[in-house]
């Protein structure tokens, strides 16, 4: 079936009508940063400042939608941007919904995080660059994987054996550990405020 033959389907019920019901606008917060940065630990507490606010969130998390969603996708490059592509078209479906959409991923290339932000339009798109030196994402290290790069058991595995392109002008930079988790959700609630 030719994709000429795919005609986008129009709902009376809008992202307006959305936002409107759940009083508050929707948009993507996109963290970015090495492995052990403190992505995920800051994106959940955003979200659990957010939902105490009564705002209707919903959070995307790598290893969570390589279990399901991405599970046919490896690690090279073109499988990680496949993979990156896929969560921005799912996010794009949660800002249609009126969900403030959180999403923890390394994406470690300025090339693929702007196809991101293209995706979902950039007046949507919130780019929180978590920068923690490769050190200390080492010394901590939670999952074990750096110990397995290193040992060569992890190919392409960004700090290590693949680049990670640092964010030239993010919306919002954490740098760990001068800021604290609660310090960055301050941070990041005081650049998104307006936009809710």
């Amino acid at each position: 079936m030719s994709t000429n033959n795919i005609v986008k389907q129009e709902y009376t019920i809008n992202r307006q009508d959305r936002e409107k019901i759940n009083k508050h606008h929707s948009f993507l917060v996109w963290f970015t940063g090495l492995s052990g940065s403190g992505k995920s630990t800051i994106a959940n507490l955003l979200e659990k400042r957010l939902h105490q606010l009564n705002i209707h969130t919903y959070s995307l998390d790598g290893d969570n939608l390589r279990r399901g969603l991405n599970k046919n996708l490896a690690f090279s490059k073109e499988d990680r941007n496949e993979n990156l592509r896929r969560t921005a078209e799912v996010a794009k479906l949660f800002i249609d919904a009126g969900v403030v959409v959180i999403a923890a991923f390394i994406s470690p290339y300025i090339k693929t995080r702007e196809e991101i932000k293209e995706i979902v339009g950039a007046d949507n798109y919130v780019e929180v660059y978590v920068n923690t030196a490769l050190e200390i994402c080492e010394q901590r290290d939670v999952k074990g994987l750096y110990k397995k790069a290193r040992r060569g058991e992890i190919k392409n595995f960004t700090g290590i054996s693949s680049a990670y392109e640092a964010p030239i002008n993010p919306t919002v930079e954490i740098k760990t550990p001068l800021d604290s988790p609660q310090a960055a959700v301050d941070k990041i609630m005081a650049v998104i405020k307006g936009k809710l």
